[in-house]
């Protein structure tokens, strides 16, 4: 097609100028990284930090025991930071998540340790309860016009102060073996002995198929319908990287105990997630509002309608987060989920969304979560303090939405 000769074939760098013509693959790769910053700019900014790291620590980052317990420690603020970015690119925001999991925590301990409801019942109760503090607010935002700002915060005093009241003060457990495993639980073994986990070995076959097949068919999709792609030789590289990247963490997990069945959760999520916000009308209507609200009335949005939805699926992923979180302690602390949300706040910003809503992704969220998370355990692994692990934390957040500010104003000039 002509449309991949084109895209293909980038012009001549002007004379003196350092560009594909005369760099060949580094020229291209220069090329294509300007053009995606805000795309592929934090990717290359978690490698780098996995990296340093890795080398900080002697390897120590990169064992399968570390790797393994990294994903089951961040993958509570992961689930939180899919529901935030919805929110965030609606243009609102929630600061109740934190409290709400400790309230989903303490609610499920009620219900299986002081009444001995059986742990699927009250897994679905504690959803529906999510479900229902995240209408509530997002019926006061959206229906009622009270900012998000002032609903969510008033919703965090409230359900810290519901936790309290339901645990009284005190910590409650243990939990039942299988909501345990909601948060510990690891995948079955099955099959040969081959010294690694062999579901963990397929699972990772699959996503790597999956993937290749979902890049190649986006890759088709663009060059139909005109859009420019970027050149084979860095398309290729980009796959080489992804495929690189999925069969390391596979191998790493499998020699272990395999993957946490937390990640095959999240992992769902992100998937799921990610074809709603591409591919349907809903996730299409988030964009809208929070990229340009009168333009979304206008061409028909139903604002109100979409905002509600958004919150609701928050307390839902806020209720499941704080099943996790609980299934990890084995056991629901008033103290649970402090911070949470600024976690999960942090986490999308940093993974690319913007202030004044309307850009991110779902991919975008995990990778910011996965850089606070892996600066979380290199720091432990270092023994830095807790004083000046914040103090890093906190410049990595003012240098992410620093780097979306200066991005914005080099795209408007």
């Amino acid at each position: 097609m002509s449309t991949d000769v084109t895209a293909e074939s980038p012009a001549p760098a002007p004379p003196g100028s350092s560009g594909p013509a005369d760099g060949g693959l580094l020229g291209l790769v220069l090329t294509g990284l300007r053009r995606n910053m805000r795309q592929y700019g934090m990717l290359i900014a978690l490698g780098l930090i996995v990296v340093l790291f890795a080398v900080w620590t002697d390897g120590d980052l990169l064992l399968p025991r570390n790797v393994s317990n990294l994903v089951l420690q961040n993958s509570y603020i992961l689930i939180l930071a899919i529901g935030m970015m919805l929110v965030i690119i609606a243009g609102h925001i929630d600061l109740s998540v934190g409290s709400l999991t400790a309230f989903v925590g303490a609610f499920a301990a009620v219900l299986t340790v002081q009444h001995g409801v059986s742990w699927p019942v009250a897994l679905v109760l504690c959803l529906l309860v999510g479900a229902v503090a995240g209408s509530v607010q997002g019926y006061l935002i959206a229906y009622l016009g009270i900012p998000s700002f002032i609903v969510t915060l008033a919703g965090m005093l409230l359900f810290r102060g519901l936790t309290e009241i339901l645990l009284k003060g005190q910590t409650l457990g243990p939990f039942p073996d299988g909501l345990q495993k909601l948060g510990n639980g690891f995948l079955p073994e099955t099959g040969p002995n081959t010294n690694y986990h062999n579901l963990t070995l397929l699972l990772g076959l699959v996503l790597i198929a999956a993937v290749l097949r979902q890049e190649f068919r986006d890759r088709r999709r663009q060059q139909e319908f005109s859009l420019d792609v970027v050149p084979t030789r860095l398309f290729l590289l980009k796959l080489t990287a992804l495929v690189a990247a999925i069969v390391v963490l596979t191998l790493l997990l499998a020699s272990y105990k395999g993957a946490p069945i937390v990640l095959i959760i999240l992992g769902a999520l992100v998937v799921g997630y990610g074809y709603v916000m591409r591919n349907a009308v809903f996730g299409r209507h988030i964009y809208a509002i929070g990229g340009n609200l009168p333009a979304a009335k206008l061409s028909g949005v139903k604002d109100k309608k979409v905002t509600f939805l958004v919150f609701l699926n928050m307390g839902v992923l806020a209720a499941l987060a704080g099943l996790v979180v609980a299934a990890r302690l084995n056991a629901a602390s008033p103290k649970a989920g402090v911070n949470f949300e600024l976690e999960a706040i942090a986490s999308s910003f940093i993974g690319g969304a913007s202030m004044s809503g309307g850009v991110g992704t779902v991919l975008g969220a995990i990778i910011g979560g996965l850089v606070l998370g892996v600066l979380n355990n290199g720091m432990n692994l270092l023994s830095v303090g807790t004083d000046w692990q914040q103090v890093i934390k906190g410049l990595a957040l003012l240098v992410a939405v620093g780097f979306d500010v200066w991005n914005k104003r080099k795209s408007g000039s």
